[in-house]
């Protein structure tokens, strides 16, 4: 991580441990949105340009949050991606020659923590994607994806206009309690399980994802979507983490009561959002499973499993 700027030590997954072992995920430090003017200027076409920029890592889920809901707007032509490698380095996220990342040769930096301390010469923390970056002005305006989103949605509405809206206001009450009901539980539950430092720690968060999950399962009865009748942000957080259980939550955090797979409903809601373009094109089974088995504290001889075979990857070969 980084102290007043300067990387201290080798990347480590356990960001922050409390007293009884329980992983601690880190707060976002860059809370800002693209200046109003700029979306002014696109929406009347007085600049091509939005000078703004996306670095994600495609094993994470956080990141690809943003990555859906920049394709389900359209900005994709608007906002460039850059996308790190899906090991992380010594030095944290990095460019490199894995497929499907973008070349360091490319990149005015090799590493993602530089980005951080070009920001703020002080910086102290964690260097995270995704990255929401000002391309004019050299800094990071957004690190927190759950704010991504909703600038992506609500602060470009102006310039893309678009049809979906991910954040309804007569669903923002509900959408707000789900997103709380499942973070915790379940979107960071399995890093909880995961990451967890001493068993009690561990089956707690265990008990957790799995109560979430049986709920989500019955929640899911009659429904296409998780909250109303329209697609949300909800579906995207929760997507996020759903097709990534089956191929590496499920043995590498020892979330392994059962599969998504294993349920009905779950798998049926998931098999729905990945037939949308949206979704398949910003998934690669390649870099999850290449990003997480290669965690060392997790994974000592970075083994990476051959399978398994899920019915859902035939909706990724048209993109992957």
């Amino acid at each position: 991580m980084l102290v007043n700027g300067v990387w201290q030590s080798k990347w480590d997954p356990v960001q922050k441990k409390d007293e009884q072992g329980r992983f601690i995920r880190q707060t976002s430090s860059f809370r800002d949105t693209v200046p109003s003017d700029r979306v002014n200027a696109v929406k009347h076409r007085d600049v091509e340009s939005l000078g703004v920029k996306l670095y994600v890592a495609l094993i994470c889920p956080w990141a690809t949050r943003t990555l859906i809901a920049r394709s389900l707007f359209g900005l994709e032509e608007l906002i460039p991606v850059s996308i790190v490698e899906p090991q992380l380095s010594d030095f944290g996220w990095k460019f490199g020659a894995f497929p499907g990342s973008t070349p360091a040769v490319d990149e005015q930096v090799e590493f993602i923590h530089q980005l951080y301390t070009a920001s703020d010469a002080e910086f102290t923390g964690r260097a995270t994607v995704p990255v929401l970056w000002d391309s004019i002005n050299g800094q990071i305006i957004n690190n927190e994806s759950a704010d991504i989103l909703r600038i992506f949605n609500s602060d470009l509405r102006p310039i893309h206009n678009s049809e979906i809206d991910l954040y309804p206001e007569a669903q923002q009450t509900k959408i707000d309690q789900f997103n709380e009901r499942i973070y915790n539980s379940l979107n960071n539950g399995v890093y909880r399980a995961g990451f967890a430092s001493s068993q009690e720690a561990y089956e707690e968060a265990y008990m957790d994802v799995f109560n979430t999950l049986d709920w989500l399962e019955s929640h899911l009865e009659g429904r296409r979507f998780v909250v109303g009748d329209q697609l949300t942000e909800v579906d995207i957080r929760l997507f996020v983490t759903l097709v990534r259980f089956d191929p590496a939550y499920f043995s590498l955090f020892k979330t392994s009561r059962q599969r998504i797979a294993d349920y009905p409903k779950l798998s049926a809601y998931l098999d729905r959002l990945l037939q949308i373009p949206a979704f398949a094109k910003n998934t690669s089974v390649s870099h999850i499973k290449a990003g997480y088995y290669s965690i060392a504290a997790l994974n000592p001889n970075g083994i990476v499993p051959a399978g398994p075979e899920l019915s859902w990857y035939r909706y990724l070969k048209e993109f992957n």
